[in-house]
């Protein structure tokens, strides 16, 4: 709850120091960028998680043991391409939103919540997987769900090490 009310404080203060909405994104976008790559090794020591072999299974773990870890939700994964590289994280609830009511009309575009989309994606870069998240949808904004889209950008490597004789 304090990280709740924070992050409103935050973002309010954001707003009054950039008058555009893309500034004030962008600027959410690096602070979770930030976190993201520092909040990877308290994760993986914490979570005693495996090595995903596949975008969906790192997909799965954002979901299922990250979300839940850091905000206490579990987001329903969709993947939304035929390659298998895009994913869909939706939230029923997301708690960084449990006190703002609505957006105001002259902050339609802002991503309230962009400091998400920073940290996932600082957080995948830490592991070696480029991607681009964004939010595709925002309860906030009046769409029905709230919807974080993930989009790996590479594929997966095999890194198989070799001994050296």
């Amino acid at each position: 709850e304090l990280f709740v009310l924070t992050y409103g404080a935050l973002v309010a203060q954001l707003c009054k120091d950039y008058e555009k909405d893309e500034d004030v994104n962008a600027c959410l976008d690096k602070m979770g960028y930030s976190i993201g790559i520092r909040l990877i090794d308290d994760f993986l020591a914490r979570s005693a998680v495996k090595r995903c072999r596949s975008y969906s299974e790192t997909a799965d773990m954002i979901a299922q043991v990250a979300f839940k870890m850091y905000l206490g939700v579990t987001p329903s994964v969709s993947c939304s391409s035929a390659v298998g590289n895009e994913f869909s994280l939706i939230l029923d609830k997301n708690p960084l939103v449990e006190f703002v009511e609505e957006l105001p009309a002259e902050r339609a575009s802002l991503c309230y919540c962009n400091l998400l989309c920073g940290v996932i994606r600082g957080a995948l870069e830490m592991v070696h997987l480029a991607a681009e998240v964004t939010f595709l949808q925002d309860r906030l904004r009046g769409d029905a769900v709230t919807e974080i889209g993930i989009t790996f950008l590479r594929k997966p490597e095999d890194r198989k090490h070799k001994r050296n004789k």
